[in-house]
């Protein structure tokens, strides 16, 4: 065999060795891409594991599925009612409200002296159901909090001040604040004697969210289709257009006088 021949089969086996060990590399690259590749991919499942445990942990405490806790003194067909008045009055008002409601809100602002006129003198009694028809329409949480936060209220003999309160603060119809425990809890410090660890645990546990629910369901079942409802022998007065504050303070002193 020549020199020549000799230079070329070395040439020839020296390019396979290189490109031997450039495959060998690449592969060793692909081979680590791949570890890294499926390392990212446990990372990011670790990730959205643990998000999904958070959530989870979350929906609990919102649990509507657990037992249904009425709040203290709550009255009528399952305990679905909270009334307000001594229950001698010969009259009774059945409001079927929502704290994200605006008509709610609007009814409160013109009726309120007026009732609590009439439930001070003995006149009347007041019969409140919470309902959340608008976290059904809009979206959210705010109307099933701020009920439970009400019947928190209730439970510490609170309802009526807190319940002024919380429309007094109501947020626009879009905007779910209520669906913070933070802001009900902090709302709770405008009512004397309210905000203790009692309530603030109430609150942060959804004791009587299943009793939220459970009216929210009667509400529907009645065949009521929007709130306010408010029902004064048997009809709902609210829908009436002739109403006012003084006509049904009229009615109200009529009956008693019956």
């Amino acid at each position: 065999m020549s020199e020549k021949n000799r230079d070329g089969k070395r040439t020839a086996r020296e390019r396979l060795a290189v490109e031997r060990e450039k495959q060998r590399a690449a592969e060793k690259r692909r081979r680590a891409l791949i570890v890294g590749a499926s390392a990212i991919c446990v990372l990011v499942l670790a990730v959205v594991v643990g998000v999904l445990a958070a959530n989870s942990g979350k929906d609990k405490k919102s649990d509507t599925s657990g037992p249904v806790v009425s709040p203290s003194g709550a009255t009528g067909k399952d305990a679905l009612a909270i009334p307000v008045g001594k229950d001698s009055a010969k009259s009774t008002l059945t409001v079927w409200e929502d704290f994200r409601c605006p008509a709610c809100q609007a009814f409160e602002t013109m009726y309120r002296s007026t009732i609590r006129e009439l439930v001070d003198a003995g006149q009347l009694k007041v019969e409140y159901h919470l309902v959340t028809l608008i976290d059904g329409n809009m979206g959210g949480s705010g109307s099933r909090h701020a009920a439970n936060a009400a019947a928190c209220a209730q439970d510490a003999g609170k309802f009526t001040a807190y319940h002024d309160v919380l429309y007094e603060n109501q947020p626009k119809e879009a905007d779910d604040a209520f669906a913070d425990n933070s802001k009900l809890i902090q709302l709770a410090g405008k009512v004397d004697g309210l905000d203790t660890p009692a309530f603030r645990t109430c609150v942060n546990d959804g004791t009587h969210d299943s009793w939220v629910v459970k009216s929210n369901a009667a509400f529907q079942s009645g065949g009521f289709t929007g709130t306010p409802t408010v029902l004064f022998g048997g009809k709902n007065i609210y829908a009436d257009q002739t109403m006012t504050p003084a006509k049904l303070k009229q009615m109200v002193e009529a009956e008693n006088k019956g």
